[in-house]
C-alpha cells in the first residue's frame, strides 16, 4: 500500500513533539522533544518543532505530515486555536515549514491522522469505505470514501463527537470524559477498577457500551461505511464495553445492515505518528 516512500510525520501535542521518519511501513527513526511549557511567544514552541523535525530530516525524505488537535485549513496549512499550545490561535504551519526544509508539509487535525494512518499501515489497508473513530478524552472521527479522506469544507466532517445528544452532546457519553461527566472518576481509575473486578465499575463500562452503539448507529446512518475502526485510549478497553455495545446494537433499524458492518479495535502501536505519516503519503501519493 505504502511503497517505498519516505516521508516524517510529526504528532504535535500539548505536552511533546513526537515525530517519525517512515519508509514503507516501517519506522526508521523517531525522537520525541518537550513543547516549551510556558512559551512567551508562538515562536518558541515552532523554533522546538523545526529543531525536532530537524534531527530526522534527511535528503530522502519526500514529505512532511503533520497532526494537530486543532481546526485545520487543510488546502493553506493554517492551523487555529491549538489546544493546549499558547499563542497559537492562527499559525500558517505549512507555509513555514515549506520554507524551512524544501519538501510539501500537510497537515490535517488528529481524527482524520488516525483514519488515514489506518488507512496506510492498520486495517483500512482493507477496506475502500471506512470510518476511524477516536475514543479518548473527546470523541473524534475521520471518513475514508473511495480509499481517500473526506475532510469537507472547514476540516469538519467526521465530527460526530460534536452532534446533539440526550441533554448534552454525543462526547459527553461516548469518550474518557464519560466517567468524569457521570461517576466523577478518572477514566484510567475506572479501568483499574474494572480489571480488578469492581462490580460499580463494570457497571459503568456496560453503560459506556449502550453510548459506543448509539455512536455507531449515528455514523451507520450518515455514512453506512464497510467498517468502523475504534483507536484512543479508551479504545484499549474494549473487552469492557464490547458485548455491551453488540447488545445495543441489536435494535438497529436496518438489521442486515448491523450484520454486515465490520467492527475493529487499532492494532497501530504509533497511531499519531503513522497517521501523520499517512497525511504525507495522502498528500503525494494521491
Amino acid at each position: 500500500m505504502t511503497g517505498k516512500n519516505t516521508v516524517i510525520g510529526v504528532d504535535l501535542g500539548g505536552t511533546n513533539i513526537r515525530a517519525a521518519r517512515v519508509t514503507g511501513n516501517r519506522i526508521e527513526k523517531e525522537i520525541q522533544t518537550p513543547v516549551p511549557s510556558s512559551p512567551q511567544t508562538a515562536q518558541e514552541t515552532m523554533d522546538a518543532l523545526i529543531t525536532t523535525i530537524r534531527h530526522i530530516c534527511d535528503p530522502e525524505t519526500e514529505a512532511i505530515g503533520i497532526g494537530v488537535p486543532s481546526v485545520v485549513d487543510r488546502e493553506k496549512g493554517i492551523v487555529y486555536n491549538v489546544v493546549n499550545i499558547p499563542y497559537w490561535d492562527e499559525v500558517p504551519l505549512k507555509e513555514i515549514l515549506e520554507k524551512q526544509f524544501a519538501v510539501p508539509v500537510y497537515v490535517d487535525n488528529d481524527a482524520n491522522c488516525f483514519a488515514l494512518g489506518e488507512r496506510y499501515f492498520g486495517v483500512g489497508q482493507e477496506f475502500d469505505n471506512f470510518v476511524g473513530l477516536t475514543l479518548g478524552t473527546g470523541l473524534g472521527g475521520g471518513i475514508i470514501q473511495d480509499g481517500k479522506l473526506i475532510a469537507g469544507a472547514n476540516c469538519g466532517a467526521g465530527e460526530f463527537g460534536m452532534l446533539p445528544y440526550k441533554d448534552h452532546i454525543l462526547e459527553y457519553y461516548c469518550s474518557g470524559s464519560f466517567f468524569k461527566n457521570i461517576y466523577n472518576t478518572d477514566g484510567k481509575e475506572m479501568f483499574r477498577l474494572a480489571q480488578n473486578g469492581d462490580s460499580a465499575a463494570l457497571s459503568a463500562y456496560e453503560e459506556f457500551g449502550k453510548y459506543v452503539a448509539a455512536a455507531i448507529k449515528i455514523v451507520m446512518l450518515a455514512i453506512d461505511p464497510e467498517m468502523i475502526v475504534f483507536g484512543g485510549s479508551v479504545a484499549k478497553a474494549h473487552p469492557l464495553f464490547e458485548k455491551s455495545m453488540y447488545k445495543h446494537l441489536a435494535d438497529f433499524f436496518y438489521p442486515k445492515s448491523v450484520e454486515r458492518l465490520q467492527i475493529r479495535f487499532s492494532r497501530l502501536q504509533n497511531s499519531g505518528l503513522l497517521g501523520a505519516a499517512g497525511v504525507a503519503l495522502s498528500g503525494i501519493t494521491g
